[in-house]
């Protein structure tokens, strides 16, 4: 082993690794790595588990966690969690040493750097089916306090009802702050091109409202989006479209328009 090392053919990467090669590690060298240098009852964790699971369009440190008990080291660049919510149920039947999807989607959003970001993990695990939301909520029952504790519970339960993105839930949130009545979720419409699921919709005031996340400025995602929202008009339907930016940085006058047109549809609020 030290002949090889010393040869330059493999190189160390911490007290308890070597790497078989001197070039640059691919991700899952990386987490072995980490798992090795934390030491006993390691396991990848949080956002870092969903990425071993497959979890796209998210970047961050490499998270593992480790039972209270188990006095862990704490290699450079990898953010350790001692904790004492680490159950033998929690992991996965794994060669790399993981929690549950279930499981490492609650952890990643109750270690966010933000509720934002915490609710986009959430969302996230469940569009890219990497979880469902029935087993978010049983992974969710495990944690009795944290700060997050309602917010997970809220946005579990909203994306259980049809909520698919992040905006579509600030959206329902900011209207329920704003007085708005309780639309209709992800209606299902038939258009020549098939099936179409609307992100809001107010059947009985023939109301349709469409988040924009930054993926609807692609230019084939707006011809699709324009199609749309033209079957949508032929069937009568006012559809009224809201950028997420737009919700994040000016929610009000967003709002005033969805309940302008309400009104003029016949809404009494």
């Amino acid at each position: 082993m030290h002949a090889q090392v010393l040869a330059g053919r493999w190189a160390i990467k911490g007290r308890q690794t070597i790497a078989v090669t001197t070039g640059e590690l691919p991700e899952d060298g990386e987490w072995w790595t980490a798992v090795f240098e934390v030491g006993s009852g390691a396991a990848l964790d949080g956002a870092t588990a969903l990425k071993a699971l497959g979890l796209k369009g998210f970047d961050g440190p490499i998270h593992i966690s480790t039972p209270k008990s188990a006095r862990p080291r704490h290699p450079r660049g990898v953010v350790v969690h001692e904790t004492r919510r680490r159950q033998a149920t929690d992991l996965a039947l794994s060669t790399l040493p993981r929690v549950r999807p279930s499981v490492a989607a609650i952890r990643a959003a109750l270690w966010a750097i933000s509720d934002k970001q915490a609710s986009l993990l959430l969302v996230m695990s469940v569009q890219q089916r990497l979880t469902t939301p029935a087993h978010l909520a049983e992974a969710l029952m495990s944690i009795r306090r944290h700060r997050r504790r309602r917010l997970l519970d809220q946005v579990t339960n909203e994306i259980a009802g049809g909520a698919q993105s992040t905006g579509e839930i600030d959206f329902l949130r900011l209207g329920q702050e704003y007085g708005l009545p309780e639309p209709d979720r992800q209606s299902r419409r038939v258009t020549p091109d098939g099936i179409a699921f609307l992100d809001v919709e107010w059947t009985a005031y023939e109301v349709v409202v469409e988040i924009e996340g930054v993926h609807h400025q692609e230019a084939d995602r707006a011809l699709a989006d324009a199609l749309r929202q033209n079957e949508l008009t032929i069937d009568r339907s006012r559809v009224l479209r809201i950028p997420v930016v737009g919700l994040r940085t000016d929610p009000a006058r967003f709002l005033d328009q969805v309940a302008r047109l309400l009104r003029s549809q016949g809404w009494p609020g």
